[in-house]
C-alpha cells in the first residue's frame, strides 16, 4: 500500500511541527502539507487531496468542526483525526457524528498518537484488500478501528497534564540556546528535580531535545531546547 498522505491543520506552528515530526516517525505515512488556518486548509484540500487530515478545533477565525462537516460534504474520501484541547462532551459528540476516526487530546503523547496511526493504517490496509464483507469482517473492521476512550491522556506515573502544559509553554518561549531544568523549575514554580523529570519525559516523547553546555568552571550542565 502506498504511504498514507497526511494534511496537518493546526494554527500553532510549533504544535504543527511536533505533529509532523511524530507522523514521520510512524511507518506508512507521509506529511504532504501543513495548513495554519481554515481558509488555507480548504485551499490545500483541493490541491493536495490527502487521505487523512489531522485537525485542530480552535482557530482564531473559525471552528474545526465546521471544517470537518465541509470535508464530509465535499471530500468524502478523506478521513479525519481530531487533535485538540477541547474537552467539552458536546464537542466530542459532534466529532463522532462527523465520523472522525479518533479524538486525541493535547498535549499529545507520542505512544497514544502512534497507536492511533497504526490502527488507522491497519484499518485502511484491511478494507482496501476486501471485495465483499460478511458480519465477521464488519465487526473486525469496526472494532479494530475503535481506539482508546477519549478523555485525559494516560500519563506515566509522576507526570501531571497541567504541569506538563506549563512546562511546554515555558519551552515555547526559551531562547535557541536552551534552558536548564533549574531555570524551568523557577519559571513554573516547581523544584529542579520535578522540572527535570518532566523535561526528560518531553525528550523521550520527541518534543524537546537535550544537550550539554560546557561552562568555564565545573561539570557540563544539561540543557533543554525546543525542537
Amino acid at each position: 500500500m502506498d504511504p498514507i498522505r497526511v494534511l496537518i491543520v493546526e494554527d500553532d506552528k510549533k504544535v504543527a511541527e511536533i505533529q509532523s515530526l511524530f507522523t514521520d516517525k510512524v511507518q506508512g505515512y507521509s506529511v504532504i502539507g501543513i495548513a495554519h488556518s481554515i481558509a488555507n486548509a480548504e485551499e490545500m484540500l483541493n490541491i493536495v487531496k490527502p487521505d487523512l487530515v489531522l485537525l485542530d478545533i480552535y482557530f482564531p477565525e473559525g471552528n474545526g468542526i465546521d471544517l470537518l462537516w465541509k470535508i464530509r460534504s465535499r471530500f468524502r474520501g478523506i478521513d479525519v483525526i481530531l487533535i485538540t484541547a477541547a474537552k467539552e462532551v458536546k464537542v466530542l459528540q459532534e466529532a463522532i457524528r462527523g465520523g472522525v476516526f479518533d479524538y486525541i487530546l493535547k498535549p499529545i503523547e507520542f505512544d497514544r498518537f502512534q497507536s492511533t496511526l497504526n490502527k488507522y493504517f491497519e484499518f485502511r490496509s484491511k478494507i482496501t484488500d476486501m471485495k465483499t464483507l460478511d458480519q465477521r469482517d464488519v465487526d473486525g473492521l469496526l472494532h479494530s478501528a475503535k481506539s482508546e476512550p477519549a478523555g485525559e491522556l494516560s500519563m506515566p506515573k509522576g507526570i501531571d497534564s497541567i504541569t506538563l502544559d506549563k512546562i511546554i509553554n515555558v519551552m515555547d518561549e526559551v531562547s535557541k540556546n536552551g534552558v536548564s531544568a533549574e531555570k524551568v523549575g523557577e519559571l513554573v514554580g516547581v523544584s529542579r528535580t520535578t522540572a527535570r523529570r518532566y523535561l526528560e519525559y518531553l525528550v523521550s516523547s520527541g518534543i524537546v531535545k537535550a544537550d550539554l553546555s560546557y561552562g568555564t568552571v565545573g561539570r557540563p550542565e544539561r540543557i533543554y531546547l525546543q525542537l
